[in-house]
């Protein structure tokens, strides 16, 4: 039996995640999209041959409700959809900070909420989302979401209690590199290259390290060592990031993401 799955408040991830699945093998009639603007939505119909609905007709109508709205915007979404949703069916919720209790408590008695963290990365398949279970949520309801979101990179079932941490790392992540990527690339400038043979140079480098800590099965540390010569020019850089206080640096600004997450879940704006 087909499973409907709609994707509510489709915009960047929500749309890669929509792509994802369709690759996956996803019959465009089985998934349903919602958009704030009428235009929008019918701009995911002719793309990808979905079916636009509003919030209300994909609550009744989907076996499976994917909340891609930003955490702001949460709390006007479950208002929308409380009438509508029934007990049976699975809500995901891809919003930051937002805890599924958040979400139980203003929808349907016992309707099982499945958190998930996922990062911009999905937008070529190489996302990592981590996937916590609500009070009412099965493995089975787990292994759907995994089945959803592993069609745009890898899954990681974590306790919610570690979602905040998870957000700080990892849904955050990708900017701290976009922002070491840029830092590199000016000092590259300083040091005489042209912009765009700076940017090839980084870029294939940390596609190099990445494959190499993710296939290598070594730890950091080791793959460090082994290109710090003794009294060469990478033991001289690192001493530079030492001295500037680099990792305190990333380990307070880690805390910080992690806090503000926090922060959403409690409903703070400010």
């Amino acid at each position: 039996m087909s499973q409907k799955v709609a994707v509510l408040g489709t915009g960047k991830i929500g749309e890669a995640l929509l792509s994802g699945m369709l690759r996956g093998g996803w019959p465009p009639a089985d998934l349903l999209v919602t958009a704030r603007r009428a235009d929008r939505a019918e701009e995911l119909r002719a793309r990808y041959g979905v079916t636009p609905v509003t919030n209300a007709e994909a609550a009744k109508t989907a076996d499976t409700l994917i909340l891609t709205v930003k955490p702001q915007d949460m709390g006007a979404l479950l208002d929308e959809l409380a009438p509508h949703v029934p007990a049976d069916r699975l809500v995901i919720s891809g919003a930051a900070g937002i805890t599924t209790a958040s979400i139980e408590e203003r929808l349907t008695a016992g309707v099982p909420v499945v958190r998930v963290m996922t990062n911009t990365p999905a937008l070529v398949d190489e996302a990592m989302s981590v996937i916590s279970a609500g009070s009412h949520a099965s493995a089975d309801h787990l292994a759907h979401a995994e089945e959803i979101f592993g069609s745009v990179g890898k899954t990681l079932r974590v306790p919610e209690s570690q979602q905040d941490a998870c957000t700080a790392l990892s849904g955050s992540g990708p900017a701290y590199f976009f922002y070491l990527v840029e830092a590199m690339t000016d000092a590259g400038i300083l040091l005489g290259l042209p912009r765009d043979k700076a940017h090839d140079l980084i870029v294939q480098s940390a596609i190099g390290a990445a494959t190499m800590l993710r296939d290598s099965g070594e730890h950091p540390v080791r793959l460090r060592e082994n290109v710090t010569s003794p009294a060469g020019t990478t033991i001289s850089a690192i001493r530079e990031l030492e001295n500037h206080g680099v990792r305190a640096a990333l380990i307070a600004a880690l805390e910080a993401a992690r806090d503000r997450s926090r922060e959403l879940a409690a409903g703070t704006k400010d």
